[in-house]
């Protein structure tokens, strides 16, 4: 088997990633027509936040959400459900030697965001990023786990 002599890290490489991509816009396109013959799939609106293919592209995984994140395991399910019908349509669409074989997970990007800017929220992290001089470090965390830490104040 010949190796790739462009690729040398242990990420994707630039086929993967516009071949990732082409899947995306396609498999949008054809959940955006409601192509689909199945009323479950056809109620949702399904984001297709990317798809990662394997080395060989033979099998994408595309990370999809529904709009709001409401049903998103009846949404999931719907999709797996309809997995034939999509690589066939996503298939017509492109020009690949092979069909991937699709597979479909919750994309949980849009919560990761949500836990990051809650962490930015904070007010001690608020000091530490601006750079507060007059926070005393010592005086916070001694305050933090002192005697009445449990107390609600």
């Amino acid at each position: 088997m010949a190796s790739n002599r462009f690729n040398h890290g242990p990420g994707p490489s630039q086929r993967q990633l516009r071949v990732g991509e082409l899947i995306r816009r396609t498999l949008s396109d054809v959940l955006l027509r409601g192509d689909v013959h199945d009323p479950d799939l056809n109620r949702h609106s399904i984001t297709v936040g990317e798809v990662r293919t394997s080395p060989d592209l033979k099998v994408a995984t595309a990370y999809v959400l529904p709009l709001g994140g409401h049903g998103a395991e009846e949404a999931l399910a719907a999709l797996r459900r309809n997995t034939r019908e999509l690589r066939h349509l996503v298939a017509k669409d492109m020009t690949l030697k092979y069909a991937p074989d699709l597979r479909f997970v919750l994309d949980e990007t849009f919560d990761r965001m949500d836990d990051t800017r809650r962490i930015f929220a904070d007010e001690r992290v608020r000091r530490d990023v601006e750079g507060d001089e007059d926070w005393d470090e010592g005086a916070d965390l001694a305050r933090d786990s002192g005697p009445d830490a449990d107390d609600d104040r």
